[in-house]
């Protein structure tokens, strides 16, 4: 088993890690519906109460933090682990969040687009430009499975624009390090996808006929959950059932696996001076853990560069 150093346990399925210059790593917890600072001694914090299901966090060019919440969903306990399942009856709908770190103070950026509300966002990223990529994963209920999307916004709440539709499960999004590409993890299939960018903003029509062109797709049951992108450009995809994290070279032919002690690793991040210390959230447990990386990771816009 991989060598790694417990931050902090007793987490409610933690998610969207980011490393701060402080040592600290802000995170969410899903079940709790909470951002959370936790810092480098472990000590846990809330920074904002958000309800539903806050996923994926990112840090945009005002210094906020920006979440996609999904809405929340059922939560299950099975042998020692928090799972989540369909849509909940206390579901309060997909939604953008912008976070005030100094205060706490929570905005709602978007809930739609084109009149369509969003289900489910799940993960995002910032370009150099100042806007962000997200997915929206769907929502299932009883027999029915809303499919997904990969959208594209500014922070400011003025724009929202669907770039690729209908996908399944879009989970983890990350830019390669020229930002002409954008990569996607889809949970089910445990694939990931990508798709060229034309220019800031927009996605290249997919060379075949359905909605993205396809990377790579992993043997057996592996689900695909949130993502970061290294400095060498591998996908580096938390992987769940096969639990640790499945890195993909920009090419797709070379696949690694890292394993971790929890059936549901959801996420990583890259810290630290050299960006080599990796930060994976072991949800299924309540886990935050870091490890020493073997490359560095790419610096996020607005947060390392």
């Amino acid at each position: 088993m991989t060598d790694f150093t417990e931050i902090a346990s007793g987490l409610r399925f933690p998610e969207g890690p980011i490393a701060m210059d402080d040592g600290s790593i802000i995170l969410v917890e899903i079940e709790r519906g909470t951002l959370t600072r936790v810092s480098a001694d472990g000590e846990v914090s809330v920074i904002a109460e958000l309800g539903g299901g806050p996923n994926g966090a990112a840090i945009g060019p005002d210094g906020a933090v920006y979440v996609c919440n999904n809405g929340g969903f059922a939560w299950h306990e099975q042998d020692g682990l928090l799972i989540p399942g369909d849509k909940p009856d206390d579901y309060s709908g997909g939604r953008i969040e912008r976070v005030d770190l100094e205060t706490g103070k929570v905005d709602v950026l978007y809930t739609e687009c084109d009149g369509v509300p969003l289900n489910g966002p799940n993960d995002i990223v910032f370009d150099k430009e100042g806007g962000f990529w997200f997915t929206d994963l769907g929502k299932s209920y009883g027999r029915v499975t809303d499919r997904g999307a990969l959208f594209y916004a500014k922070p400011d709440g003025s724009s929202i624009t669907q770039q690729a539709f209908p996908l399944n499960t879009p989970n983890g999004v990350g830019l390669s390090p020229d930002e002409k590409t954008v990569y996607f993890a889809d949970t089910v299939s445990g694939r990931v996808w990508y798709l060229d960018i034309e220019s800031p903003g927009v996605a290249k029509s997919p060379d075949g006929p359905i909605s993205a062109n396809l990377l790579m797709t992993a043997p057996g049951l592996q689900y695909f959950d949130s993502l970061a992108v290294d400095a060498d450009g591998n996908i580096c995809v938390a992987t769940i059932f096969n639990g640790g994290i499945t890195s993909v070279s920009p090419d797709g032919q070379t696949v690694t696996h890292t394993p971790l002690p929890d059936l549901l690793v959801t996420n990583i991040c890259f810290g630290g001076a050299d960006l080599k210390t990796a930060y994976i959230t072991l949800s299924g447990t309540g886990k935050l853990v870091k490890m020493q990386w073997p490359t560095a990771g790419l610096p996020l816009n607005f947060r390392n560069k």
